[in-house]
């Protein structure tokens, strides 16, 4: 059986789902991904010897913000209020991890907004790095976690 997208009408046009109808409930939602980096300047960021700055703490700041901002960015995503985001950069041996956490208590899910959360943080790092590192990789960016009470 074909599955049906909830984001098309019946003659396939783009619409936002109406989700009125829907009880509010618990909503949580993890995201992670990784930037590859090279040795130098993951010494560079533990060092804080960045010119643009702390680096990660920079980054978990854009991931807030960034998913405070979700539904002006995705065209189709509805505007849903937050009650927690948090988001976690890790720098690890061949780069830097970011974990993102989100919650709300509504009517639709809040994946969207840890998945920008997680991006967002990830762009940031690879904006901070660039001039000295040209070999930077965005991975693996994909949903952890997605819960509903």
């Amino acid at each position: 059986m074909a599955q049906i997208l909830s984001h098309t009408d019946t003659d396939g046009k783009a619409n936002m789902v109406d989700v009125g109808y829907k009880p509010d409930q618990l909503r949580i939602a993890k995201a992670e991904g990784s930037i590859f980096l090279q040795s130098e300047t993951l010494k560079l960021i533990s060092e804080n010897q960045m010119k643009k700055g702390d680096v990660l703490t920079v980054a978990e700041i854009a991931g807030i913000q960034a998913a405070k901002k979700t539904s002006e960015l995705i065209p189709l995503c509805h505007n849903i209020v937050l009650n927690k985001i948090g988001v976690k950069a890790t720098q690890t041996k061949n780069g830097v991890h970011i974990v993102s956490e989100a919650h709300c208590i509504g009517k639709t899910g809040v994946e969207m907004e840890a998945l920008t959360a997680t991006s967002v943080a990830l762009l940031t790092i690879y904006d901070m790095c660039k001039a000295v590192d040209k070999t930077m990789v965005i991975s693996e960016i994909h949903l952890i976690e997605k819960s509903k009470k």
